[in-house]
This record gives structure tokens, sequence and C-alpha cells, in this order.
């Protein structure tokens, strides 16, 4: 039903309620015409007899300006702040804002809630947004049927706190539930460092169908292409590392990625927590490996039991049961 200043025009309305006043029509015919109900009608002839030269059934739909409180803009540019000075970091993985992680922030350490598009619109107003750039479409991702048929497992190098060296991240994620079953932070990455991955996610989770890994030396041996010394040594996959060997005792099976696009699976939550465990160790000046992976561990028990993934639609944990 159309409303009424839609249907008739202010002066029809004050011409049909003069009438009504002067005994010529009924109410209740009248009410039909215009399509309104008792409460309605006598609300508008007390409105005409309070003020008949400005009667007027139109009205403005006024959006009421949200403003929000001056420690909040104070916080939102402080710690937009910080984050331009993370992203000129040298040798930190970060190049652009996250204001999600703003919005985490504002809410848990200052007890503040805000909108994102808030955050952002100062972000743009004061100058700290920057573009970002087309991210590459994943030519192939394995596809899966049900948990533990295929795990995940890759490892990543990078300056993940501005005040300590490099570190390796070595993670283990389900293919099919996208939970991450292991996340440790080492200084060194050994084949005995992956070895025991492959036992905390065995004992912890049952033994896997398969594992889905790059061809790092690790996982797999790749005879260089042009070595003089071919004749000389065994030609690629023809001797397994001791790695591959504890999943061949386990009748676990081994498949490779074939491009970084392939494992777009594992890099999607790789990004995640990289972005948040960088951000996190420089506001809490990080410098010490070991507390970095209580940063971790956190990070970990939030993307498994809260954070709803964009994918599936659903809290990890939940979907892995």
């Amino acid at each position: 039903m159309k409303q009424l200043h839609k249907k008739f025009a202010d002066f029809q309305i004050k011409d049909l309620i003069t009438r009504y006043l002067k005994k010529e029509v009924k109410r209740k015919d009248l009410q039909k015409v215009l399509g309104i109900k008792k409460t309605r009608f006598f609300a508008l002839v007390k409105r005409l007899k309070d003020d008949p030269e400005n009667f007027s059934v139109s009205y403005s739909r006024s959006i009421p300006t949200r403003t929000i409180s001056k420690d909040i803009e104070t916080n939102i540019l402080k710690e937009l702040d910080t984050e331009k000075d993370l992203i000129k970091a040298k040798g930190v993985p970060i190049r652009y804002y996250n204001y999600s992680y703003i919005k985490d922030i504002l809410e848990n350490d200052y007890n503040q809630k805000v909108s994102l598009s808030t955050i952002i619109n100062r972000a743009k107003a004061k100058g700290f947004y920057l573009t970002k750039p087309k991210r590459k479409v994943h030519e192939k991702e394995v596809i899966t049927n049900y948990p533990g048929e295929m795990i995940q497992h890759d490892s990543s190098h990078h300056r993940f706190s501005k005040y300590a060296n490099k570190w390796y991240l070595v993670t283990s994620l389900d293919d099919y539930s996208r939970l991450i079953l292991y996340a440790c932070l080492v200084e060194r990455e050994t084949t005995w460092v992956n070895i025991i991955a492959l036992k905390v996610v065995i004992l912890g989770y049952g033994i896997p169908y398969s594992y889905y890994v790059d061809s790092y030396s690790v996982y797999r041996f790749v005879q260089g292409r042009d070595s003089n010394w071919r004749n000389h040594y065994k030609l690629t996959d023809e001797a397994d590392p001791q790695w591959k060997q504890v999943l061949n005792d386990c009748g676990v099976k081994v498949k490779y990625a074939l491009s970084p696009q392939a494992k777009g699976k594992i890099e999607r939550p790789y990004r995640w927590i990289q972005d948040r465990l960088v951000r996190t160790c420089y506001r809490k000046k990080i410098s010490d490996i070991n507390q970095a992976q209580l940063v971790l561990n956190s990070l970990i028990q939030k993307y498994n039991h809260q954070w709803i993934h964009s994918t599936t639609g659903e809290i990890l944990l939940f979907k892995s049961r």
C-alpha cells in the first residue's frame, strides 16, 4: 500500500478533512478513500485544526549523523599511525592497512565498539589508505570430501617481529575443514622439526589419507635440472627424504603441488595468521620467539574456535567434528 503523501497532495487531504468537519462526508467513507484507519484519521484532523496554514502530510526522512567520542577518534588515529609505521618498517611482510585488526584492538584493548566502515572512512579522510592489488587466481585447488582426507603442510620464512630476526612458521591444515592442526615458530627449519609436526598431528587427530606439500627439499628429492654430474645422482623421486619415509611407514600418501597457486587453501590462512602475528608482535615489541609463540597460540585458538570462515560460513571447529 502506498503511503498517504504519495497518493494525495496536501491540498486534497486538507479539502477532504475540511468537508468532514463541515459534516459534508462521513468519516468511514473518507477513511476508505484515504486508505487509513481511525487513529490515523483523527491525528490528521487534529493536525489540521492546530495549524491549518502549515498542514502537510509530507515529510523528509532525516538520517541522523552518527558521531563517535573523541576518545574513540583518538584511538583510531593512534592505531592507524602505528599501522603506517609498521608498513614502512624494513623486512616486515606488511604492505597494507588492516582495518579489521584495528576494529578488534578497539574492542579488546580499549573496550570501544566501532563499525568497520567508520574506521575505513577515518582512514581515507586522514590519508591512511592504500589500494590493494588484485590477487592472482588460483590455477588449481585440490577438492576433498571429508576431514582427514588430506593435510596441507607448509612453512614460511619471514621477519614476524620488527624486533627480531626471521623465524620459520611451520603449519598443518586440514584441507576439507580448514582447521589448523599445527602451528609452530622455529629459528631453524630442519627435517626433525617437520617430523615433530607429523607426530603432533597424527597423535592428536589420527592418521590422514594423504599430505599435500610443495617440492621443498625436506619433503621431496628433486634432481638439479642442469647438473653436470647428473649421471652420478638419482633422479627426482628416486630417493625419499626422511620426512617422506616417516609418512611411508605410517601408510600416508604424499602429494606435491605444482605451483604456489595450487596451495591456495593454506595460503589464505597463512596470510591471516602472519598478518595478525606481525602486527601484534610489533605493538607488544616482542623479540623472543617463545613470547611470539604465545601470541600465535592465541591466534590459532581464535581462528579455529571463533572466526567464521569466509568460504564455509562456519566456525571451523564445528565443521571438523
